[in-house]
């Protein structure tokens, strides 16, 4: 299982040139100069709904995802609704998402889980959620930092884009992303860093033509020459 990183097992913080310290502080300043308060685009209005949407929203996207679950949250909101739904029940609604038979599974036993062993409640601690069918350390993590329970930062195909061309980190892996993004952004950013970046990496810092000219941080950016005409 992976490790947990809670403020006791949180990678030690990276000692920085002054210049390097200023440069990142000025980027996460204007991101929330942008932005002050983050969230995810999924919908949810629940713990519940919330670790469902994040665990349907794998290899899909929050668009598919939200449109799917505007239909099935109506009839299912609580683990024991979605219990007595079923994986048959259920397909219908996420038919439409990709790798829906494993989903759906994954769903149901989650929400087995959730009756018999924790009330019917989501526990918010990253061992438990990760014991979840379906819920690995990225869904935890979406999860856990949105909740504002603990900083996370869940790195997908986008946050690993921006935190590599933003010189924030240089790791081969999402983990080793993770540890190198939570050693080096500011203390008073880290709840809300997910958010930023995926964001940033969503709508600015696309993959095949980042939109250097529309980039609020584009000046801080050593990758900027590698794309700017």
């Amino acid at each position: 299982m992976a490790r947990t990183t809670t403020a006791k097992s949180r990678p030690p913080r990276r000692r920085l040139s002054p210049a390097e310290k200023a440069r990142i502080e000025t980027l996460f300043e204007r991101f929330e100069a942008a932005e002050t308060d983050p969230r995810t685009e999924l919908n949810y209005d629940s713990p519940y709904t919330l670790v469902t949407a994040v665990a349907l929203s794998a290899q899909a996207t929050d668009v598919s995802v939200n449109k799917a679950t505007a239909k099935l949250f109506e009839v299912a909101d609580t683990p024991q609704k979605m219990l007595d739904l079923g994986e048959e029940g259920l397909i219908p609604y996420i038919a439409s998402i990709g790798l829906y038979r494993t989903k759906a599974k994954n769903v149901i036993a989650a929400a087995r889980i959730l009756v018999e062993q924790h009330g019917g409640e989501v526990p918010l601690d990253r061992e438990a959620l990760q014991a979840l069918p379906g819920v690995g350390r990225k869904t935890a993590s979406v999860v856990l930092n949105e909740l504002r329970v603990e900083p996370a930062i869940a790195v997908d195909t986008h946050v690993f884009r921006v935190a590599h061309r933003l010189k924030l980190a240089s790791g081969k892996t999402p983990d080793q992303v993770e540890a190198e993004l939570m050693a080096v952004i500011p203390e008073p950013y880290l709840t809300r860093a997910h958010h930023w970046l995926i964001l940033h990496g969503r709508y600015v810092c696309t993959a095949r033509k980042p939109k250097c000219e529309d980039c609020p941080v584009a000046d801080l950016c050593p990758s900027r020459k590698l794309f700017a005409g």
